[in-house]
């Protein structure tokens, strides 16, 4: 582990989860420039919104008759309501609770219109030990990387700081469960629990189950456990998700995707295309909205592990699956080119491919076929999800950093190779 100062804040009795995202600020920041970005796509509710709070309803933004008469011909959003993420940013992020944004320069270069999806970056510029603070350079683009908006920023934290010499700071290894509520998703976060990882439980409808899991798992450990909802088929859900961890996480060790759609059987002459592109969309698309918002925040450590799910069928094929079997294939692929692209940054891309387990994923299969796939099997059983929730275990802990782009399967030697 690696000895810093250690920021102790006086009155606001932060945490010292709180006080050792502040050692960053005292120090990371006066040794390189730090960028993030929060990705906002801008509809007429935020206009209708802005209107209500500030009273500006200047016909411009709202009447298209009107605009339809200027130079700009369409509605155009208040300038100030892109502003406004911003403080998104230094509220959440650069440095997040305890801020204070207490000066702004700005200028509008470009307007804003209804549907531009906003890309808002701050870059520390530089830090003024005396005052507590940071200046950041402050730009806004919108989808077609024109630059709209750009300026200055002040922030500084609002109480005094002392430093302690005397104290080690501790990287706290904190991995996210994508699928939390699953049966694997589950079984996951209890080993990694018991294994001391700070633990990030992701559900997208099952919040009930989210909640009941998270509180099993605080009566088992003392590190802290925390319930977010998203969408992971959208790429803005995913990067607010990473977004609000970061407010709690210094880093965010790896990742673990156990997500799944259930599926069934399907014959070739009533397969549609939407049977495949859904599977393509919860193997690929979320992994990439994932995969692309969360490494930024592995890389900044060099180092983390991310792991996927995927199936002996891609080597062992059944009939009346191609919409599966083609999806779980196109994720074999992204999982290594991924594992060769992320190596140099310290990051490794592994794979479970577990045999059919013991999991509410298959209550709809006959318990005849159950029995017969155990009797094939020469361990003689299903795969239990403490048994892939085992080999993940080794997959995100420092035993396997010598593994990536690698297939593990867990199938009870059903398929070997």
């Amino acid at each position: 582990m690696n000895k810093s100062k250690l920021i102790v804040l006086k009155k606001l009795n932060l945490t010292n989860d709180i006080s050792k995202k502040y050692m960053r600020w005292m120090n990371d920041f006066e040794v390189f420039k730090f960028t993030m970005q929060k990705n906002k796509n801008h509809s007429l509710d935020d206009i209708k919104k802005f209107v209500d709070l500030s009273g500006d309803d200047n016909r411009l933004h709202i009447d298209n008759e009107f605009a339809s008469k200027t130079s700009f011909k369409k509605p155009v959003a208040h300038g100030m309501i892109g502003a406004s993420f911003i403080s998104t940013i230094i509220g959440t992020k650069i440095p997040g609770d305890g801020a204070l944004w207490y000066a702004q320069s700005l200028e509008f270069l470009l307007p804003i219109r209804i549907g531009d999806k906003l890309k808002i970056i701050a870059t520390v510029l530089k830090k003024i030990d005396r005052q507590n603070s940071i200046e950041l350079q402050t730009d806004i683009y919108n989808q077609h990387k024109q630059k709209v908006t750009s300026g200055v920023a002040k922030v500084k934290i609002i109480e005094d700081v002392v430093v302690s010499n005397d104290q080690e700071v501790i990287d706290e290894k904190t991995i996210l469960i994508i699928g939390s509520t699953g049966g694997i998703g589950m079984q996951t976060a209890r080993t990694l629990a018991s294994e001391g990882y700070n633990l990030i439980l992701h559900y997208h409808s099952n919040k009930a189950q989210a909640n009941k899991l998270k509180k099993e798992l605080e009566a088992l450990t003392d590190k802290r456990i925390i319930v977010v909802k998203a969408d992971i088929l959208k790429e803005s859900d995913v990067n607010d998700m990473v977004s609000e961890l970061s407010r709690y996480f210094k880093k965010i060790s790896g990742f673990v995707n156990a997500s799944t759609l259930h599926f069934g059987n399907i014959k070739l002459e009533n397969m549609e295309w939407s049977d495949i592109s859904s599977q393509i969309d919860i193997n690929i698309r979320s992994n990439l909205n994932i995969v692309k918002s969360i490494t930024p925040l592995m890389q900044e450590n060099k180092y983390g592990k991310i792991v996927f799910m995927t199936t002996q069928y891609t080597e062992q094929m059944p009939a009346e699956l191609i919409h599966y079997i083609t999806a779980k294939s196109a994720l074999n692929g992204f999982a290594k080119a991924l594992a060769v692209e992320l190596a140099p940054k310290g990051i490794r891309v592994n794979l479970v491919s577990a045999g059919m387990t013991n999991t509410n994923l298959i209550s709809d299969i006959p318990e005849k076929v159950k029995l017969i796939t155990a009797a094939r099997t020469p361990l003689g059983r299903l795969a239990e999800p403490q048994d892939v929730a085992d080999t993940i275990s080794y997959l995100i802990s420092e035993k396997s950093d010598f593994l990536t782009g690698e297939t593990i399967r867990v199938n009870g030697g059903q398929v070997m190779i």
